[in-house]
């Protein structure tokens, strides 16, 4: 599954309690090449806050299904959104940007980065923070 692809889904608890809000992003967390957390906009006042990954049961085109006891969390603040980051190779040459990336949704496992300047690898992540994405050089 894409990241773009997920963008707009609901979440919706396994119970069959009311929808909790719509994904508007994932949160990677590179050093573990995985999605760590998903955030959600929705509820009463329509702000934002954060699922752990942990917390989801299934995740699929037709929306995100998440445990009855997840807890929402305030957003994380080194949370960084990863499409449309700046990719920097460790040495700090440009490497394009992030188009999208692809995981899969059964384990939040990252499966490759797709750049303006090709794929990338999980195993190459560095790590994300406010300036980029950082990869080691090929």
């Amino acid at each position: 599954m894409l990241f773009t692809e997920v963008r707009g889904l609901p979440v919706v608890p396994a119970d069959g309690g009311g929808r909790l809000g719509t994904v508007t992003s994932l949160v990677l967390d590179a050093a573990a090449g995985r999605v760590g957390h998903v955030r959600v906009r929705g509820g009463l006042l329509r702000r934002e806050t954060v699922l752990g990954w942990d917390a989801m049961r299934s995740a699929g085109p037709a929306g995100l299904l998440v445990s009855p006891a997840a807890r929402a969390e305030d957003p994380a603040p080194g949370a960084r959104d990863l499409l449309e980051s700046r990719v920097l190779t460790e040495t700090g040459h440009a490497a394009g940007v992030v188009l999208d990336a692809a995981f899969d949704p059964g384990t939040g496992r990252l499966l490759a980065v797709f750049t303006t300047r090709g794929e990338v690898a999980p195993d190459r992540l560095l790590g994300l923070g406010d300036h980029a994405l950082v990869v080691r050089a090929d």
